[in-house]
């Protein structure tokens, strides 16, 4: 059976975090299918930079210099580019942040950035769009998630719970659009080689370095033809690698697997780092 592509020309995408990284790339693989993209980010510079890059290459760009954690600015932009550019057919949220470190050593504000940004940017976005969708019986909503959403690691006790948050609303939006001809999806990506994972590099704890050495770097190009092929295909879950599937598929029954490799992994790094004791019975 052949399996037609969604035809995308002069259909309007709109993607959060759009400046670099996955969301760029997906921009660009959207604008090569036709789609006119208008790019969300906080960053103005680097979103004129990409929206430039984007428009050398043939493609239709609008911008909107957004913080996704602030909703009603995030509502307003999304009113204005679908002014502009026609109702959004296809919302791809990618703005995230990701910050790790110790659980006992991060702020209470790192713990609210990540739900912030990660869950309560996506949510926003996916409420400014989806009525619409709904009205007009057809359109794709897509969240870009982690791989931490399947499964918790070591390290990312801010950053997995507003990942999982977002997995949760998904799977009930996944239900409740289907009926109307909506297509919802979420993305499991691994490690991928953005500027994000590059600044998130000086956070990590030794013993999340350890853990990430078992999985192949992902490149943007990769995640973003998944999610193109997801929306094609109609697909709920958008795994980019085997590996993601994998975690996906046997999560529940491999999750004590891994949880004892990871154990023991992490178990080495404290002993190397863990300076010997003296008996404390010995003179």
């Amino acid at each position: 059976m052949v399996r037609r592509s969604v035809d995308l020309r002069g259909a309007h995408a709109i993607v959060t975090g759009g400046s670099s990284g996955i969301g760029l790339e997906t921009a660009r693989q959207l604008a090569g299918r036709g789609a006119t993209v208008s790019l969300i980010a906080r960053g103005e510079s680097r979103l004129e930079a990409a929206a430039d890059d984007l428009r050398h290459g043939g493609a239709t760009v609008q911008t909107r210099a957004v913080d996704v954690s602030e909703a009603d600015a995030l509502r307003s932009a999304i009113g204005e580019l679908a002014d502009a550019a026609g109702p959004c057919e296809v919302l791809v949220a990618c703005a995230g942040v990701a910050r790790p470190g110790r659980f006992t050593e991060l702020s209470d504000e790192v713990f609210r950035e990540m739900m912030e940004i990660d869950y309560f940017g996506t949510l926003t976005a996916m409420r400014a769009v989806v009525p619409g969708m709904i009205a007009r019986g057809r359109g794709s909503v897509v969240a870009v998630s982690s791989a931490v959403a399947l499964i918790g690691l070591f390290g990312y006790s801010a950053y997995t719970p507003a990942k999982y948050a977002v997995r949760g609303l998904m799977e009930s939006l996944r239900a409740e659009l289907k009926p109307h001809g909506v297509h919802a999806a979420i993305v499991y990506p691994l490690d991928t080689d953005t500027p994000q994972y590059v600044e998130e590099q000086q956070y990590k704890p030794a013993e999340l370095q350890a853990l990430n050495g078992g999985f192949r770097l992902l490149s943007p190009q990769e995640v973003a033809k998944a999610i193109l092929t997801g929306i094609d295909r109609r697909r709920f879950a958008i795994c980019p690698s085997p590996a993601a599937n994998a975690m996906r598929v046997f999560a529940g029954l491999a999750g004590p697997v891994l949880n004892f490799s990871w154990d023991r992994a992490i178990a080495k790094v404290h002993s190397a780092n863990t300076p010997p004791q003296k008996d404390r019975y010995l003179p």
